[in-house]
């Protein structure tokens, strides 16, 4: 099992306060990595940090906007400043909006692609400088079963995901040979605060559930086995790959089960 462990590496990981985020910090950090936190929200970094060294693992914060450019492209650098090397990084901070298309602006549109793509291409391409000089590196994107399929009102978002599996594809075609991999998580549904307003919809979860080969939403703890896969020596040969962790929801078409 040793292809599976992370001991001696170091990993930037995006969106780590919460949800999904900070569900992969845990799994990395207990396959041995050093895990730099980073989000906007320091009180729910220390939460994430208190976590994983409760349970015996090993992490700092680097808390930062992600609109903020020189923020973004000045991450890279500071982890490098701490610990002298980056192994890992994991984008998973995302931001979505919903409207109809009509009555959507060009401002959250910007907005949600500045957050979720803009600063996914710097953290990228700043973790790539490194990576390369080292002859080794695995950068792992999050997007979303939104990133192969489209749905309504989810333009901004549908299309800042779709966009990073190229940007994802485009790393994997000019770092591969340097021994730096680039591939995509995509989740489906999951039990997470960023889907508090769906799971409010009266039916939804249900209507969702229906939908779900698995016959369930995942629970965030389902996000480590990926996530350290991909990070691992384990997935050596895996590049510019989506690896859908969706229940089989955008695999599989399904018609609920009726008495």
């Amino acid at each position: 099992m040793n292809i599976f462990s992370l001991e001696g590496k170091t990993a930037l990981i995006t969106g780590a306060s919460r949800g999904l985020g900070r569900a992969m910090a845990q799994g990395l950090a207990g396959a041995g990595a050093h895990v730099v936190l980073a989000a906007r929200d320091l009180g729910k970094l220390e939460e994430t940090q208190s976590l994983i060294v409760k349970a015996g693992g090993s992490a700092d914060i680097l808390a930062f906007d992600l609109t903020d450019e020189a923020s973004c492209v000045g991450a890279v650098p500071e982890v490098l400043r701490r610990h002298g090397r980056l192994d890992i990084l994991l984008n998973d901070a995302g931001l979505i909006t919903w409207s109809e298309f009509t009555e959507s602006t060009s401002e959250d549109f910007h907005r949600v692609l500045d957050t979720n793509l803009t600063a996914d291409y710097l953290l990228c391409r700043e973790a790539a400088k490194p990576m390369k000089a080292q002859g080794k590196g695995r950068i792992i994107n999050i997007v979303s079963v939104l990133g192969v399929v489209g749905r309504s009102k989810t333009a901004s978002y549908a299309a800042s995901k779709h966009g990073i599996i190229g940007l994802t594809r485009s790393i994997a075609a000019d770092l591969g040979r340097f021994g730096v991999t680039s591939n995509c998580i995509a989740p489906g549904y999951f039990m997470t605060e960023i889907n508090d307003g769906l799971k409010a919809r009266p039916g939804f979860v249900q209507s969702v559930t229906d939908n779900i080969p698995a016959g369930r939403w995942g629970d965030p703890d389902e996000m480590r086995g990926a996530a350290i896969f991909l990070a691992s020596d384990s997935s050596s040969y895996v590049n510019g790959h989506v690896l859908m962790v969706d229940g089989g929801l955008s695999e599989v078409f399904t018609i609920a089960a009726t008495a």
